[in-house]
């Protein structure tokens, strides 16, 4: 058993706080970056440095607006309509993985016609540094002493601030499964079709984080049955599924 008592905030300067999860935002914006202009040869795309510092600028607007909305409107919108100053505390914690990567992939969408590149290919290339960047958002979630698990008696619980009983750090299995994904995914770099490592994303992403949700993460309402999490996860994993075979189909 262990009782968390990690500061959220990094440095604090007057009125002006420096906390964790921005940083690890940061540092995995950062990762994506010099990921991508590492790899993208290898994924058949020409970018020059201007090109990639345009895709990551999107990519961090829409990405932040996209989950910042889903988190206000789905998520938790009784909390956010309570306090309207709390939407833009975004340092907070409080960004949703479903809507940031409707932010992504529609600002991969727009840069690949805006280049006109292939989507997939870039949808493929950017799959990877993203899955590094959630698996540091689940840490800062961690450091925060957000999005707990369920009550538990395993001998590594954590008793956060705020929550009765100690419960699974289940910030950290869904930073361990993120990174999971990543080693299952880096390396088919090259070596499938386009498309492929995207689609295989979201399916292994809907998988896990479901399971995750199913036995170890505190639920926070439940629709049809499934937690919040599931339900979109389904959508997620017909997306990819439908994806694979789109894929397959072109190749016969």
């Amino acid at each position: 058993m262990f009782t968390h008592t990690l500061n959220p905030i990094l440095l604090q300067v007057g009125a002006l706080e420096i906390r964790w999860y921005g940083l690890m935002y940061v540092i995995a914006f950062i990762i994506t970056y010099f990921f991508i202009l590492k790899f993208s040869k290898k994924f058949g795309l020409e970018l020059s440095k201007d090109d990639v510092g345009d895709f990551v600028l999107y990519s961090v607007v829409l990405m932040v607006i996209c989950a910042r909305l889903v988190e206000v409107l789905f998520y938790n919108p009784s909390y956010y309509f309570s306090d309207l100053s709390k939407i833009f505390a975004i340092w907070e914690g409080g960004l949703s993985f479903h809507g940031g990567l409707l932010g992504i992939v529609l600002a991969g969408w727009l840069f690949s016609k805006k280049k006109k590149i292939s989507f997939l290919k870039l949808a493929d290339l950017v799959s990877l540094p993203a899955v590094l960047g959630l698996m540091l958002g689940r840490l800062g979630n961690f450091i925060n002493g957000e999005l707990v698990g369920r009550i538990t008696s395993v001998p590594w619980c954590f008793n956060f601030r705020g929550y009765e009983g100690c419960r699974h750090p289940s910030q950290l299995y869904e930073a361990g499964k993120n990174l999971l994904i990543f080693l299952i995914l880096f390396p088919m770099t090259g070596k499938k079709k386009d498309g492929f490592i995207f689609f295989l994303f979201l399916i292994l992403y809907a998988v896990f984080r479901s399971i995750i949700e199913q036995y170890w993460r505190m639920p926070a309402r439940y629709i049809l049955g499934l937690t919040e999490g599931q339900f979109l996860n389904v959508f997620i994993l017909v997306i990819g599924l439908i994806g694979m075979w789109w894929i397959h189909r072109k190749t016969i």
